[in-house]
């Protein structure tokens, strides 16, 4: 991993300085007219905060890049001259961002991760946990969101379709390969949904998607143990489900965007009701559910 030896600037402006408050200007002598209220400074940011604000910034913006080492505590600590639990306190924030990860021991060191889709993912997923969101919910904005980006991607030019039918139909493939494993199938299933939403070419809407399908894809794995025992019955559910996305595929191929878009309108619809009928109702009951 490269080590890097950055020396940030910690120019601040002075704390407690008042100003004016803007106002209009008197016409006669240009001065700011009587009465005019002076309010403080927004409260500079805590030193820990100021420290993860700079590292958060390297980060996203790739100056720091995914498994780059920001070396050990005593050396950061010198790096940025603040006191160990301020450090501690910074790395901490980082850390619950999913932005570095602290490997303690002789070899250890603080290691840079990028953020990525599936970090957001995870923490949409937690808020719809902390409110106790309903299943239905979640899947009625999903089932809003793939059915547009399906016509999208089936009125592209041919080319563009050609190389999303294949791209769809190595993820079938990746599907078939584990059908008899509900975990693993719940991940392949989930990663063409998302490649679904992403060929739209809307990164915004393929983010939140994702977010969706970390809660969707622990509720395909919940029915797919719980039909019929993850017996003969689950399999087969699975298989309909695949020879539903075979025929979005062709139908996306031969450019035929309306029927796409009502295809999977409607293999939106069956699926769910499948997995609105199982015991998990809410998010919290999904997030049980490790993938």
């Amino acid at each position: 991993m490269a080590r890097l030896f950055w020396h940030p600037a910690h120019a601040r402006p002075p704390v407690g300085r008042w100003v004016r408050e803007p106002g209009p200007v008197n016409a006669g002598d240009g001065r700011s007219p009587a009465g005019a209220r002076a309010r403080p400074r927004p409260r500079p940011r805590e030193k820990p905060q100021q420290i993860a604000d700079e590292l958060r910034q390297l980060i996203v913006s790739g100056e720091l890049a995914e498994g780059d080492s920001l070396g050990h505590e005593p050396e950061l600590v010198e790096r940025f001259g603040v006191s160990r639990p301020s450090l501690r306190e910074a790395l901490r924030i980082l850390e619950a961002e999913g932005l570095i990860t602290v490997v303690r021991g002789a070899l250890g060191g603080v290691v840079v991760h990028q953020p990525d889709q599936r970090m957001t993912a995870r923490t949409a997923a937690l808020v719809l946990q902390a409110r106790n969101v309903p299943l239905a919910d979640v899947y009625e904005a999903r089932s809003v969101i793939e059915p547009t980006a399906v016509g999208t991607v089936a009125g592209a030019g041919e080319q563009s379709r050609t190389a999303a039918a294949t791209q769809l139909r190595e993820l079938i493939g990746e599907q078939e390969a584990v059908v008899d494993d509900p975990e693993a199938f719940g991940r392949a299933n989930a990663r063409f949904h998302e490649r679904l939403v992403e060929l739209a070419g809307n990164q915004t809407l393929a983010i939140v998607a994702e977010m969706l399908n970390e809660v969707v894809a622990r509720a395909v794995t919940a029915v797919s143990r719980t039909t019929s025992g993850g017996g003969g019955d689950s399999v087969a559910t699975r298989r309909r489900g695949i020879r539903s996305q075979e025929r979005l595929v062709d139908l996306i191929e031969s450019g035929d965007a309306a029927a796409a878009e009502e295809h999977w309108r409607t293999h939106m619809a069956v699926v769910g009701k499948v997995m609105l009928g199982q015991r998990a109702t809410t998010v919290i009951d999904l997030m049980h559910h490790q993938l």
